[in-house]
């Protein structure tokens, strides 16, 4: 009896819910218009995602940014239209290429500030690490200088 209801229960809940998936067939009449949109929904990302274009994404949101920019591509808009209407609804985010603004400077500069500090402080590291190699060369010289003048002094003293 347990055998059936946990069947029962997978047919009637996972099953339904994992074995259909929505696929989106968009129509276009002009060769040209699905070269836009496939280019514009392989350039953006999926703000639900956060790491899928949206051609790569089947979540929900996804599918709905597709029928909009199905329906702007269709209705004659450009490209730089459709992006500034999604950009003001969902942020320059929703670009893999976002522009340079001060909101953005940490993004687009942050690598570059990190990487030369990064390189400034192994300097000093290194030239630190120099320093004391040189600095424990001249103790080692000067104390096998001591050892041979304290060695010829006793070398003297036995010879009187």
């Amino acid at each position: 009896m347990k055998k059936l209801l946990v069947t029962f229960f997978i047919l009637l809940v996972i099953l339904p819910q994992t074995a259909f998936s929505v696929i989106s067939v968009y129509q276009f009449d002009d060769p040209a218009k699905e070269a836009r949109f496939n280019q514009l929904v392989n350039e953006l990302r999926c703000p639900k995602c956060q790491n899928n274009n949206l051609a790569d994404s089947n979540s929900e949101l996804s599918i709905d940014l597709k029928d909009i920019i199905y329906e702007k591509v269709q209705a004659g808009e450009s490209d730089e239209q459709i992006l500034v209407y999604l950009k003001d609804r969902y942020g320059d985010f929703i670009s893999y290429n976002p522009p340079v603004k001060p909101s953005t400077w940490l993004l687009w500069y942050g690598p570059f500030v990190f990487l030369l500090i990064g390189g400034f402080f192994l300097y000093r590291f290194q030239s630190s690490h120099r320093q004391d190699t040189q600095d424990q060369q001249n103790d080692e010289q000067q104390a096998n200088s001591m050892l041979e003048q304290w060695a010829k002094e006793a070398k003297d003293q036995e010879t009187k």
